[in-house]
C-alpha cells in the first residue's frame, strides 16, 4: 500500500513595494530554494503611483516552519524595500467585535463564524450597552460591557485595548458600534479595525438616514466596509454593496434592506482581511479575489 504523507503546511505571502524589475523572480526563486510550491499567485502593478502588490499562496515541505520562512525572506524583503507578511493559510484570525444597539451585523458575523463560513475566531464582544450579552453568551463568547461617556472615553478605549491584547486579537470589527474612536486609538490599531456604515454619507447625516433618503426619493442604497482612520468614515474602502430602490418602498423597508446590505458587505470585508487578501494602497485598497 502507498505510504500516507502528512498534509503539507500552507502559507500566504503578501507584499507591496516600488514597482521594479525582478520582484516576481525574487519571490519565486525564494520559494524554489525553500522547497515551496505555489498554489495560487496574484499580482498588480499600480501605474498611477508606481507600486507593486502581490499575494502568493504556497505549500512548503516540512520541517520548514513559519518562523523559518519569515527569517529567510527578510533578506529578500529588505533588498527590494518591501512591506511584507507571511501567515499560515487557513488559520482562523482572532477577532474582537464591537457593537452598540443594532445587532444585525453582530448576529450575522457570529453565525458565519460558528458555521465555518467565516475564517475567524471571535475572541470577545465589546459593547457600550448590555442588550446583546445573551446573544454573545449563547455562542460561548466572552462579553465585555464598556460604557462610554465624554468623561470616560479615555478609560473605555484603554479597556478595549486591554481586551484586544489579552485575547490576542488581530482584528477589531465595528459591527454598528456607534462611538467615534479617538485619533490615538485609530493610530494604535491602524490597519486592524474595520467599520461598516450606510453609503448615504456625506449626503444624509445624523438620525434616520434611510428616512431622509426616502424623502429625497433615492433610487440606490448601499453599504461600505472600510478600514478605520482618524478621518471619520473616510478610511480605505474594502467592499461595498448596493441595491435598487422601488418607488413604492417605505422607509422601514429601506431600513431592512440596508441592514441586509451592511451584513453582506461587512462579512465579505472581514473574510477577505482574514484571508490576507487586502493590501493598503494609500487611501485605497488592493483586494485579491
Amino acid at each position: 500500500m502507498p505510504v500516507a504523507h502528512p498534509t503539507e503546511p500552507e502559507y500566504v505571502l503578501t507584499l507591496s513595494c516600488a514597482d521594479d524589475q525582478g520582484i516576481v523572480h525574487a519571490v519565486t526563486s525564494f520559494l524554489f530554494m525553500t522547497g515551496g510550491n505555489i498554489i495560487d499567485s496574484q499580482q498588480f502593478a499600480d501605474r498611477s503611483n508606481g507600486r507593486f502588490f502581490m499575494r502568493v499562496h504556497f505549500t512548503v515541505d516540512p520541517p520548514v516552519r513559519l518562523e523559518n520562512l519569515r527569517a529567510s525572506f527578510a533578506a529578500v524583503g529588505a533588498a527590494l524595500r518591501m512591506d511584507w507578511e507571511i501567515h499560515e493559510a487557513g488559520r482562523p484570525m482572532r477577532v474582537v467585535i464591537m457593537v452598540s444597539q443594532f445587532g444585525h451585523c453582530l448576529n450575522d458575523l457570529l453565525f458565519r463564524a460558528s458555521s465555518g463560513a467565516l475564517p475567524v475566531e471571535v475572541a470577545a464582544v465589546v459593547s457600550n450597552h448590555r442588550q446583546f450579552e445573551g446573544l454573545t453568551a449563547s455562542h460561548g463568547i466572552p462579553f465585555h460591557h464598556v460604557p462610554v461617556t465624554r468623561e470616560t472615553k479615555e478609560q473605555a478605549e484603554a479597556a478595549l485595548l486591554r481586551v484586544v491584547a489579552d485575547e490576542g486579537a488581530e482584528l477589531v470589527v465595528l459591527a454598528r458600534y456607534m462611538q467615534i474612536l479617538s485619533a490615538d486609538l485609530c493610530k494604535e490599531l491602524e490597519g486592524r479595525v474595520i467599520n461598516i456604515h450606510h453609503s448615504f454619507l456625506p449626503s444624509f447625516k445624523g438620525a434616520k438616514p434611510y428616512h431622509q433618503a426616502h424623502e429625497r426619493g433615492v433610487k440606490l442604497i448601499g453599504a461600505s466596509a472600510h478600514y478605520v482612520t482618524a478621518d471619520l468614515d473616510e478610511g480605505p474602502i474594502i467592499e461595498q454593496e448596493v441595491a435598487r430602490v422601488r418607488h413604492d418602498m417605505t422607509p422601514d423597508q429601506l431600513v431592512a434592506l440596508g441592514r441586509d446590505l451592511e451584513g453582506q458587505a461587512l462579512a465579505r470585508a472581514v473574510k477577505w482581511h482574514a484571508e490576507h487578501r487586502v493590501l493598503l494602497n494609500g487611501r485605497r485598497t488592493v483586494v485579491f479575489g
